[in-house]
């Protein structure tokens, strides 16, 4: 019994990091990370906004006529309100990324409902959109966290791909966007909390990135239209 001991605590912590971070898991929450895959469109997504960054990433979309989903903190979209309600003008979509971005491990499960409820009204406070999507910090998911979008009417929200953006040179987060039918490709237009941060990598990768899949014939959609388009039209 001793000798299958360490093997167990393996597979129980294999086990548990792949509910927390698990693109695929739904352990904690009801949770998405691709869309339909009959379909030649896919989703673009940025986390940690709006920063002072973002207008240079609405430019470019705007340019090539392609919608977005942001996932706001709310206490950016506090700092930056104009930016904020710049994106929602634009026509893109707009989730929940908590208040603070925290990592919600640390949290007790009242504190997640109140991150992520800070962040739902301070989000239609500032836009007027009442996000429907949900996707956490760092991608941990925890305890509590059902009870939180359940009771806001979230829905959780992966990736099928992401950049890192944050630490790889543009080329080389290029390189990994592979495109599928129903992917979900996750940017950053923020860097956490952080005012001011430098996105220049960020922004040359969506420079490249929209025209090289518009020439592979992919369209771009919001996350709601890309997982549910038969309900998408009363989308924020």
């Amino acid at each position: 019994m001793r000798e299958w001991a360490p093997l167990a605590v393996a597979a129980a912590g294999g086990f548990m990091s792949w509910a927390v971070r698990g693109k695929a898991s739904g352990v904690f929450a009801p949770s998405v990370w691709r869309g339909d895959v009959s379909r030649h469109s896919l989703a673009l997504t940025f986390d940690d906004g709006p920063s002072e960054s973002t207008p240079a990433i609405l430019e470019i979309l705007a340019r090539y006529n392609v919608p977005a989903t942001f996932f706001i903190c709310g206490a950016n979209a506090d700092r930056l309100p104009s930016v904020a309600r710049q994106i929602a003008a634009a026509g893109n979509e707009i989730g929940n990324h908590s208040y603070s971005h925290p990592y919600l491990f640390r949290l007790s499960p009242a504190s997640i409902a109140v991150e992520l409820r800070r962040a739902q009204e301070t989000i239609h406070a500032h836009t007027g959109a009442m996000p429907r999507w949900f996707r956490a910090p760092y991608g941990v998911r925890w305890f509590g966290l059902r009870r939180a979008q359940a009771d806001l009417g979230l829905t959780g929200l992966m990736w099928t791909a992401i950049g890192y953006d944050w630490k790889l040179r543009a080329e080389q987060v290029v390189a990994r966007m592979p495109a599928n039918n129903g992917s979900i490709l996750c940017l950053h237009d923020g860097r956490e909390l952080r005012a001011k941060p430098d996105i220049g990598v960020t922004v040359e990768t969506v420079r490249r990135l929209v025209p090289m899949l518009l020439d592979q014939g992919y369209t771009f959609e919001t996350v709601t239209r890309l997982i549910c388009p038969k309900n998408s039209l009363n989308a924020s």
